[in-house]
């Protein structure tokens, strides 16, 4: 074909026409996505996405949402929390934030008490709650505070060497009363000895694996509650005989022995004490909960035959467990002949009881004391399943589904040869390979 001059306008032609569609179409593309927008999580965790129960109050809540930032100009933080934030915003576009530098009003930062570490104020019709911490779990939970304003206490016994919410001891619960504060969930302890009376302020009560025998008058002040119909949420562990007063009351009692469980071989852990639960029976705890849970050193659970509460079992080991009520040492096998129990054994028992038409006792006991302990609290799911239980003792079922999301796999631990490894390849082999290739194609282009 010749090309003439006709042929070349033509050709000519048509490449502006492709060139300007294309342009109008990037154009129409451009102006689309300032109209509509496309959000996909695929993150394995869904740490992108709001929980539905975010989605429910946001939807529900009527009036605008302000939101100010106390944080200092230049800081990382800035940008997690305006991501935060904007997923927020998506579903309530009158939720608004702000950013103020405390550097440039002092005035405000002294009347705020701000720290180094910044403040977020949330303001919603006239009231307002101050975080120094922001997630998900934290700030929902302050916009129901917000909508729901009222103080919500808990009580922990204290006095016979129980796992203290302030404690910093492998053993106590410190981190686990700091996410409860985050959630405004006050913490207090009471030592009966000292006060013969549980406050009344208290919506639940919590006694955390005592070591030390309670008094008589101070089991009487726990039966009495009890009786009356107070909230409480157990924690004990595997012969711990303090607490063997309250089981005959509520009707059920921990199993000679400590479990055993296979299973936990899966998740690469060699200790046989050790009990994963990736299963839970239906409850309002354990609704749309999907996360392993831990237990370092579990009691299973057996039920008398007369119980004057609605008994559900929240989850149990597996089929190839037991427990043992031997030495944990050497080998351990299970002995059919002997007072050992083969599993599924039940971990937890959840207790209500109807008082009237409007106040329902709720209780909770669970085999295992460590699984909120500040060594294990962030393993896995623990820390979002003892939320959802304090959360549904206290009545307050809608704060249940809101997750504590955390990111998986946030430490990497590498062996003394990995890091050789690594350290030998970035430092020699990585170097010396590109000098090697340069070196290739220079030759090359000499020879040509």
């Amino acid at each position: 074909m010749k090309l003439t001059r006709h042929v070349h306008q033509q050709i000519r032609l048509k490449n502006r026409l492709s060139t300007l569609v294309l342009l109008c179409a990037l154009g129409g593309v451009a102006w689309l996505s300032t109209r509509y927008s496309y959000q996909a999580d695929w993150t394995r965790t869904g740490a992108n996405t709001l929980s539905p129960a975010t989605q429910k109050l946001l939807q529900a809540m009527p009036g605008q949402v302000n939101i100010t930032a106390y944080i200092k100009s230049g800081l990382p933080i800035r940008l997690q929390i305006a991501h935060l934030i904007d997923r927020y915003s998506h579903l309530k576009s009158d939720l608004k934030l702000d950013f103020i530098d405390p550097n440039n009003d002092p005035q405000k930062a002294r009347e705020l008490n701000i720290g180094e570490e910044g403040l977020v104020v949330v303001e919603y019709q006239g009231r307002s709650e101050k975080l120094t911490f922001i997630d998900e779990a934290t700030l929902t939970n302050a916009l129901l505070q917000l909508t729901h304003a009222e103080d919500r206490w808990v009580t922990f016994l204290s006095g016979h060497g129980e796992r203290a919410p302030e404690g910093e001891a492998n053993f106590d619960l410190n981190r686990f009363g700091k996410e409860l504060k985050r959630r405004r969930i006050n913490a207090q302890t009471v030592n009966l000895a000292r006060l013969p009376a549980i406050p009344n302020n208290s919506a639940l009560l919590v006694i955390a694996s005592p070591t030390v025998a309670l008094l008589p008058g101070e089991i009487e002040i726990v039966k009495q509650y009890i009786q009356r119909g107070g909230n409480l949420l157990l924690l004990t562990d595997p012969g711990d005989h303090m607490l063997n007063f309250i089981w005959p009351v509520l009707g059920i009692h921990p199993l000679p022995g400590q479990i055993v469980d296979k299973a936990a071989k899966l998740a690469g852990i060699d200790d046989p004490s050790f009990v994963i639960v990736s299963e839970y029976n239906h409850h309002p705890i354990t609704r749309n909960f999907q996360t392993l849970t831990v237990y370092p050193a579990a009691a299973g659970f057996g039920i008398d035959e007369d119980i004057a509460y609605e008994s559900t079992s929240l989850f149990s080991s597996g089929a190839e467990s037991w427990t043992e009520t031997g030495p944990m040492t050497g080998t351990v096998r299970f002995e059919p002949d002997g007072a050992e129990k083969q599993g599924p054994i039940t971990l937890a028992y959840a207790l209500t009881r109807n008082l009237d038409d409007n106040n329902q006792q709720r209780i909770v006991a669970v085999g295992d004391g460590d699984f909120l302990a500040n060594t294990y609290i962030g393993n896995a799911g623990n820390l979002d399943m003892g939320l959802r239980m304090v959360n549904w003792l206290i009545h307050d079922d809608r704060f249940i589904d809101i997750p504590a999301k955390t990111a998986p796999d946030r430490t990497l631990k590498l062996t003394t040869t990995s890091v050789s490894v690594i350290g030998f390849g970035f430092l020699i082999v990585l170097p010396l390979g590109l000098l090697g290739t340069g070196f290739a194609v220079w030759r090359r282009r000499r020879r040509r």
